[in-house]
Parts: structure tokens; C-alpha cells; sequence
């Protein structure tokens, strides 16, 4: 394992590493932790805003492109933007179990299966873990 392909990176790339790297921190700890406390609501800001800003990064990022600069990973970004309003709304409003199944949408697609992408053969991502 190796962090030189990550900081030879452009910033863009780092930025969203870093925030994404937060943000599935802070998810496994939110699932470990119990549900509505202040450190759980304290901690939720911090994941998505860390979310946000990862899901907004990547629309700089266009390493694999079908339409235009866009690839359909940006979509999940799209979802995730608005997966991160409509479950900060429902939580806000006492929806919880509403809230509860946005967020774990949003892990799944947003951090599991867009993480899994990275991890392909010539990404960053994969050299960093491979070494090389």
C-alpha cells in the first residue's frame, strides 16, 4: 500500500478521496453507535457534509466518460445529493424510519458500490492499495 498515486493526484481527486475516506469513518461508526443521541445528530452533520462534498467533487472528476464528461457514476452522485436532502428533511420532521432507509440507500449505493469502482484495475484507488 501506497498514498503516492493519491498525492500525485489533481486536487479535485484528493479532495474527494479524503471526504469520502470521512464519510465511510463515520458511517461505521454511526451504525455502531446508538440512534438519536446528540453525538449520533453531531455526527450525522459532519456525514453529510463529508457526503456532500464528495458527491459534489466528483463531477470534477471525469477519468471515464459515455456521455460527454459524464459517466454513470455521476449519477449516484446526483442521488446522493438528493438522497442527502430528502433524508436530512425527513429526519428534521420526525420521519426516522424514512430517514433510516435514504441513509442506508445512500451507503450502499453511495459509498459501497461507487467505493467498489475505485478499486478497478488503473484507478488510484487500486494503485493505492496494490502498492503500485
Amino acid at each position: 500500500m501506497t498514498l503516492a498515486p493519491l498525492l500525485r493526484a489533481d486536487p479535485i481527486i484528493q479532495i474527494h478521496a479524503i471526504a469520502a475516506m470521512l464519510a465511510l469513518g463515520i458511517a461505521v461508526m454511526m451504525f455502531a453507535l446508538p440512534r438519536g443521541t446528540p453525538l449520533h445528530k453531531r455526527m450525522g452533520r459532519v456525514w453529510v457534509a463529508s457526503m456532500a462534498v464528495t458527491a459534489i467533487s466528483s463531477f470534477g472528476i471525469w477519468g471515464f466518460r459515455l456521455i460527454g464528461p459524464f459517466s454513470p457514476i455521476h449519477l449516484l452522485s446526483a442521488y446522493v445529493l438528493y438522497g442527502l436532502i430528502g433524508a436530512v428533511r425527513a429526519a428534521r420532521q420526525g420521519r426516522i424510519a424514512e430517514h433510516q432507509a435514504i441513509m442506508k440507500s445512500i451507503v450502499f449505493w453511495g459509498l459501497i458500490v461507487a467505493g467498489a469502482f475505485t478499486f478497478i484495475p488503473g484507478r488510484i484507488m487500486f494503485s493505492v492499495v496494490s502498492g503500485g
